[in-house]
């Protein structure tokens, strides 16, 4: 039954919720945060990263040649440099000869791939792209547009339509890559490896923001029930934190293993046959990178995780204060997901190698591209030194944090733990 005290409770909980700091920040900051997502996304997409872009456009019809020629020379990427285009007409069958003479060049990358047009291309609209990265999928929307409106406008020159030639001109041109590498053999690409980029992306997200968040609420339970107190009369609140933090951990690299059994079951064995689309070309070492990398990055997150709990009474306001780590794995997140256009940009080279971001990006980009040795160590040391510098920084604002209640600390006093010596 409502009556006047009912009321009177419901106008304080109204004032108490609605006027504090955490509901006008939420309210403020999360439609910014949504805009400034979406914002963030479109320009990840909208980078290419095609500048310096060299093909060598081969063709067994010199009709298909010289049309093409004409066809590109006025598209925006090849008026503005970004796209260096060199056309040749041979023999048919001659597809080997071609790849031999231009290998060095293409595992080089001075040559960024060979597109080759046989002559069955006017009936089949299949074209064949050799190089050494076959997942730059923004080759292949600038250059399928001009492609099938070639062999349409050759195809149905001269001739009356049938069924046989609407099915072809409603058939879109199929780029199949093929991917060269310092062995002899020359594979076909299929989606396999882009699958697994997709799924590598989002395990690895769906972890750190599930054991981080598990992380907060454990430690802000234990501060308000004062059970930390308890604990930290028998161990010093560093163990305490690093125990916490190396026992999840433990729990999630365990997790991480088990869910990727399925693929290592499928890399390192023939008990399963892939069809051709769906071939995998992954090692156990791609599997080991990408173990390490969770594990350091959980550790590193978890820290952080760990330190705002600590900061905050309840979890009310420690959701306020979570925000800026989760930035640092949303963004990377999309970052993620954009770079799969093309693994080679700018912006997934530099991602790749950065605090917290290379945590996510470098193993979708190894599962797509032959990543260079140099490049895999460089992220390697990025991420143990972001550890290095976390965990102690961590470690001073959680031993102040974990026991303090009552007031929330202002930023200044939390700078003034963090300098404070032990």
């Amino acid at each position: 039954m409502i009556n006047r005290r009912v009321i009177t409770v419901i106008k304080r909980e109204f004032k108490e919720k609605l006027l504090s700091k955490a509901f006008i920040i939420s309210t403020l900051l999360i439609p910014v945060f949504m805009f400034g997502i979406l914002g963030l996304q479109t320009v990840f997409m909208s980078i290419e990263g095609d500048d310096g872009t060299n093909l060598l456009i081969v063709s067994e019809s010199s009709e298909i040649t010289s049309k093409l020629q004409t066809e590109l020379a006025d598209k925006d990427y090849v008026t503005e440099g970004k796209y260096l285009l060199t056309y040749k007409t041979v023999n048919e069958g001659s597809r080997d000869e071609i790849i031999k003479e231009n290998k060095n060049d293409l595992l080089g990358e001075s040559l960024t791939g060979v597109i080759y047009i046989p002559q069955d291309a006017l009936e089949k609209k299949e074209i064949e792209y050799y190089s050494k990265n076959t997942s730059n999928i923004s080759i292949f929307d600038n250059l399928r547009g001009p492609v099938n409106s070639i062999l349409m406008n050759i195809y149905f020159q001269d001739k009356n339509l049938n069924e046989d030639d609407l099915v072809f001109a409603q058939r879109w041109v199929d780029f199949n890559g093929f991917k060269v590498s310092e062995s002899d053999e020359i594979k076909e690409e299929g989606v396999g490896n882009r699958i697994l980029s997709y799924l590598f992306t989002f395990l690895l997200y769906m972890s750190l923001l599930i054991f981080g968040s598990m992380m907060l609420r454990a430690v802000v339970e234990e501060k308000n029930n004062r059970i930390v107190e308890v604990l930290l009369s028998s161990l010093h609140a560093k163990e305490l934190m690093t125990g916490k933090i190396l026992g999840n951990t433990i729990v999630g690299l365990i997790q991480m293993t088990i869910w990727l059994l399925p693929v290592m079951v499928v890399i390192s064995s023939t008990i399963f046959v892939l069809p051709p689309k769906f071939t995998i070309d992954l090692t156990m070492g791609h599997i080991g990178y990408l173990l390490f990398n969770f594990f350091v990055g959980l550790m590193t997150y978890l820290g952080l995780f760990a330190t705002v709990g600590a900061i905050f009474d309840n979890e009310q306001d420690a959701q306020s204060g979570m925000w800026p780590i989760m930035l640092l794995i949303m963004i990377p997140f999309f970052m993620s997901f954009s770079m799969i256009k093309n693994p080679n940009n700018s912006m997934a080279m530099i991602g790749s190698m950065s605090p917290f971001a290379s945590l996510i990006i470098m193993p979708a980009r190894m599962t797509l591209v032959d990543v260079p040795a140099w490049q895999i160590i460089t992220s390697m040391a990025v991420n143990i030194g972001t550890l290095s510098v976390i965990f102690p920084i961590a470690g001073k604002i959680y031993r102040v944090g974990i026991l303090m209640t009552g007031k929330k600390p202002k930023l200044k006093e939390i700078i003034g733990w963090i300098k404070a010596k032990n």
